[in-house]
């Protein structure tokens, strides 16, 4: 029998708050997945993330709220771990809540506190053209090849 190796509720949430790029994927008009990598940001307990409002990705998800994400780490097949969480996406045009999700950002990915004042000026012309969008989950499925010990 093959050892369990999904992720605790405590180990997903720690993969979450490690990673930094996700990939989303959105079902296009025709029904075909179109995914992109995003950098994301953790929000409420959410997978938050913002993108142009004429984006690709909101358009699909204004017509189908329907979202998958996956957050992945590793090269060896012995390192390999994910998160990946089936969801409905909530979306948020409020240009003070883009603005705040643009803060985080920049600051996980120079690993410094969030600096609202930056972002500000840096992305206040752009906020009004952004979408927050908020992954509520409705499944989600998780693996850590590192507990399988170096046996498969």
């Amino acid at each position: 029998m093959r050892k369990d190796i999904s992720m605790t509720d405590a180990e997903v949430a720690a993969a979450l708050a490690e990673g930094k790029k996700a990939q989303v994927a959105t079902l296009g008009r025709d029904g075909w997945p179109h995914v992109t990598t995003l950098w994301y940001v953790m929000r409420d307990g959410l997978v938050t993330f913002r993108s142009f409002t004429k984006s690709q990705r909101i358009v699909n998800l204004r017509r189908d709220p329907r979202v998958t994400v996956l957050v992945e780490f590793g090269v060896a097949y012995e390192e390999l771990r994910g998160v990946m969480i089936q969801g409905r996406a909530r979306l948020t045009a409020d240009p003070d809540l883009v603005i705040d999700v643009y803060a985080q950002v920049l600051g996980r990915l120079a690993d410094t506190p969030p600096n609202r004042e930056a972002a500000e000026a840096l992305y206040r012309r752009y906020a009004h053209k952004n979408t927050v969008v908020q992954v509520e989950p409705v499944n989600i499925i998780s693996w850590d090849h590192r507990k399988l010990g170096g046996t498969y």
